[in-house]
């Protein structure tokens, strides 16, 4: 069943954040994800919510979501992520269609 996260970015250092974005796309790729939202436009439709850069990535399934979070390939740009931006981030179990 797939597995997307969801992340809420509010960058802090857009130079070493640009470095992360540079760098976390192979390790996405490493354990079978995919974007599906990379800091497009958001709106906020309902409620107080208002998320800064929003990104969504599918994975196979939940766990090789948390597979990837806790990854060696991934430390290298999650340690820039972390020194670069305030990120909250979920993951939530899809649905088969």
């Amino acid at each position: 069943m797939p597995a997307y996260v969801i992340l809420d970015v509010k960058v802090t250092d857009p130079e070493t954040y640009s470095q992360y974005k540079d760098l976390a796309p192979a390790a996405v790729a490493t354990y079978g994800g995919i974007y599906l939202a990379r800091g497009g436009r958001s709106e906020t439709l309902e409620g107080d919510w208002l998320p800064g850069r929003m990104v969504i990535l599918q994975f196979p399934s939940l766990e090789k979501a948390k597979t990837w979070l806790s990854s060696p390939e991934y430390a290298p740009a999650r340690a820039l992520r972390n020194s670069a931006s305030i990120t909250r981030m979920v993951v939530v179990e899809g649905i088969e269609p």
